[in-house]
């Protein structure tokens, strides 16, 4: 096997520590990315190139891997959403895996444990497009199976957060 798959995707940060600052920036960016720093800098109490010193420093540290648009997938013809569960001999960090990246549909790949090898979240244009995919998997060496859980609605879909929750609302326990 002579693929690259350390690109998966690294865990490790270089040694940074988020401050207050940084995750309000950080938030402004989830926000909005197409913010001026001068914009971010208003709302967080800085100025503009002290933002961009700190935006650079945390794409320096990989903590901002990188700055994309968000499409709608109804508006470019794929409404159509699912987590695929993939059963596999020998999956995991592997050629085959790797290859799945190639399937524009594949919006995610993850590796798990548990009753399943690994989970892709796939976006197609209907039932019958999300079939067609599937066939595709079944042609890969060592699956063995998949489970489809087709998204009916979708109530909140956002991307990594840098919030932190301080104080969790106390739910009381019902009397034992």
């Amino acid at each position: 096997m002579n693929s690259k798959t350390e690109d998966v995707q690294e865990r490790a940060i270089a040694d940074y520590s988020l401050d207050g600052f940084d995750r309000k920036i950080l938030g402004a960016l989830v926000a909005d990315a197409r913010q001026s720093y001068a914009e971010i800098g208003k709302q967080v109490n800085l100025s503009a190139p002290a933002i961009h010193e700190r935006v650079k420093r945390m794409k320096a540290a990989g903590v901002i891997s990188r700055m994309s648009a968000i499409l709608d997938g109804g508006a470019v013809g794929k409404p159509f959403l699912a987590f695929v569960h993939v059963d596999a001999d020998g999956w995991g960090k592997s050629q085959r895996m790797m290859e799945l990246r190639a399937y524009p549909e594949v919006e995610e790949i993850h590796s798990v444990a548990g009753d399943t090898c690994v989970i892709l979240k796939v976006r197609t244009e209907n039932a019958h497009a999300l079939e067609q995919f599937l066939s595709q998997l079944y042609i890969l060496p060592g699956v063995r199976g998949t489970k489809s859980f087709v998204v009916l609605s979708t109530y909140m879909e956002r991307t990594v957060q840098a919030d932190v929750t301080v104080n969790w609302p106390s739910v009381p326990l019902p009397p034992e």
